[in-house]
């Protein structure tokens, strides 16, 4: 995901990053607005996670968007 996407889906985001990473503040959530790095800086101070590791989170979980989105079966 490229930070014009993270941008675009970040209304949506917002709360599965909160289920995913509880220890985000919706300060933390605020602060990031939409901002690609920002958002993963903050998941990096609360947790320590690997940049790498909240990356591929966020890819996966665009991914997981964009697949259902496209599928023909949805309802």
């Amino acid at each position: 995901m490229n930070a014009e996407q993270f941008k675009g889906k970040w209304s949506q985001f917002k709360g599965e990053a909160k289920r995913q990473w509880g220890k985000l503040t919706d300060d933390d959530l605020t602060e990031a607005e939409g901002n690609y790095d920002k958002f993963i800086g903050r998941v990096q101070e609360r947790y320590g996670d690997k940049k790498e590791d909240v990356m591929k989170w966020t890819n996966d979980w665009y991914e997981k968007q964009v697949d259902e989105a496209g599928s023909p079966t949805r309802k």
